[in-house]
């Protein structure tokens, strides 16, 4: 993507990155926003890269995009799994492929933290991000994601 960088969220990308999460929850339909609590969790990720990681995508450095990488041990793979979460793109600067070259990176970084596989959620409705996850190699599990909340 010409114009664009990718790195690694900091302290001083929150109000983008609580921003970025409000248009997304208000997409989602199973989230809703909620700014105080989308601010501590991005505090509790951005002190413990080791968990977690946001990563952004600027253009002219302003934060248009962002995605996250959450991180577990998984016994399947015998080692290091990542769940990546929050993937938005302001509606501004969408269908500019900067979604795809973000989530490029994050799968780039991904790997070179020593991830061997990486699972996401998307709304079973949401067609255009399907498309891109599986431009991307990611393919449908028979997995059931189930929540609760205690």
């Amino acid at each position: 993507m010409p114009g664009a960088s990718f790195e690694q969220a900091h302290a001083g990308d929150m109000a983008a990155l609580v921003g970025l999460l409000a248009i997304l929850f208000e997409q989602e339909a199973e989230l809703s926003p909620d700014p105080g609590k989308q601010r501590r969790a991005l505090e509790l990720i951005l002190a413990d890269p080791s968990r977690a990681r946001v990563f952004v995508g600027r253009i002219e450095g302003k934060v248009v995009a962002m995605a996250a990488l959450h991180f577990t041990i998984s016994t399947a793979e015998g080692g290091t799994s990542a769940w990546l979460e929050d993937c938005i793109v302001h509606p501004d600067y969408r269908r500019r492929g900067i979604g795809a070259a973000l989530l490029a990176h994050a799968l780039e970084q991904a790997r070179a933290l020593g991830a061997t596989r990486v699972t996401l959620l998307t709304d079973g409705d949401n067609a255009r991000a399907q498309a891109l996850y599986k431009r991307l190699g990611f393919a449908p599990s028979s997995m059931l994601a189930m929540r609760r909340r205690i």
